[in-house]
């Protein structure tokens, strides 16, 4: 179980909000094969174990640091597949913390004549998926708007040009403050323009990636696509081949519809709910900010203010959308804080 440990550790950086799970499969005293889960939407780390195992897992012992799945999410049950392997015997670090789930899996097990033990180490196996069980909690969701603005209010120049518009004392606020979330979310023109990473940086936990693209439009080989950390795309259509591809990447798609010709947020929220992404961080651009705003999700501001002055028409803003008509309709700020950020105001303000 040490060992299986050690695997699921592998898989930190990328498979939040799933949780970290490794397996060993033995046979005779030997190594049949061995996985952890690599990716959030990838095969789970039994799937992967058995896999490498192949036929030497019938009659073998499976030690799997959390109780195997028994529904259907984003990939098929694992009970499934250990109980058409063969298996006879599965050691299990923890039981599934979701209390809807919790004891599901090693029951079915138990039911088609596999031994059975539970909490070995587990200890070590709830230590190892703090954040998970935590997440799982849940508690009410936090949706936290941050803009760069100029003096004038602009997120960009002419040219979409907007690196950069804050100083590097607030971007690496930023990049610290990304790791207390459990996702950071954009919309496809802030991915298109700036090719953004949208990680910590080094200066903590990666959050989640979540991209709202309706129709698929950011290339393969931009940054959102790397392997620093988990990526989730919400899109209303894409070409099949694309679709293909990306999920060969690793990469979580939810499709969801338009409704006036616009993803509702509130339904991206739940289904984030719903995945155990509680805290969101949204970082633009103009348009998403704006539908954020309209669709009545979002619990507070982080404005970034620095001490320039862009101009021009066609220049983005913070705001984007339809606007208002009368003055008296605007979004209401309240309890307002201001700090310095090296050059910057830091313009902090609560919207519930």
């Amino acid at each position: 179980m040490k060992k299986a440990l050690l695997l699921a550790k592998r898989g930190e950086k990328n498979t939040f909000p799933n949780p970290m799970v490794g397996c060993l499969i033995t046979k005779n005293g030997k190594t049949a094969g061995y996985g952890w889960h690599e990716r959030f939407g990838g095969p789970h780390a039994e799937i992967n174990a058995l896999k490498m195992a192949g036929g030497q897992a019938a009659g073998a012992t499976m030690f799997v640091t959390l109780e195997p799945c028994s529904h259907w999410g984003k990939t098929p049950p694992c009970v499934d597949a250990i109980i058409k392997s063969g298996i006879k015997r599965v050691v299990s670090a923890m039981s599934d913390p979701n209390p809807r789930i919790s004891g599901r899996g090693l029951k079915k097990l138990a039911m088609n004549g596999i031994n059975i033990t539970n909490n070995l180490l587990s200890k070590e196996a709830v230590r190892l998926n703090k954040r998970y069980i935590n997440a799982l909690q849940g508690g009410k969701p936090t949706v936290t708007v941050k803009a760069a603005v100029s003096l004038d209010g602009k997120i960009a120049a002419n040219s979409g040009d907007s690196k950069w518009i804050s100083s590097k004392a607030s971007r690496n606020y930023v990049h610290r403050l990304r790791s207390q979330y459990d996702a950071v979310l954009v919309g496809v023109n802030t991915v298109l323009y700036d090719n953004p990473e949208l990680t910590s940086h080094g200066k903590g936990k990666n959050p989640v990636r979540v991209i709202i693209d309706p129709s698929l439009k950011t290339p393969l080989n931009y940054n959102v696509f790397n392997d620093s950390a988990p990526t989730l795309v919400f899109y209303c259509s894409g070409s099949a081949d694309k679709i293909f591809k990306l999920k060969n990447k690793g990469i979580a798609l939810i499709r969801v519809p338009k409704i006036a010709g616009k993803i509702n947020f509130k339904h991206i929220i739940k289904k984030l709910n719903i995945l155990h992404i509680y805290k969101v961080f949204i970082e633009g651009g103009g348009e998403t900010i704006s539908n954020a705003l309209n669709s009545a999700v979002v619990s507070d501001l982080m404005i970034f203010v620095s001490p320039i002055i862009i101009g021009g028409r066609s220049a983005k803003t913070a705001v984007e959308g339809p606007g208002i008509n009368k003055i008296r309709d605007a979004i209401k700020a309240k309890n307002l804080s201001i700090s310095r950020l090296g050059r910057d105001l830091l313009v902090r303000a609560l919207l519930k």
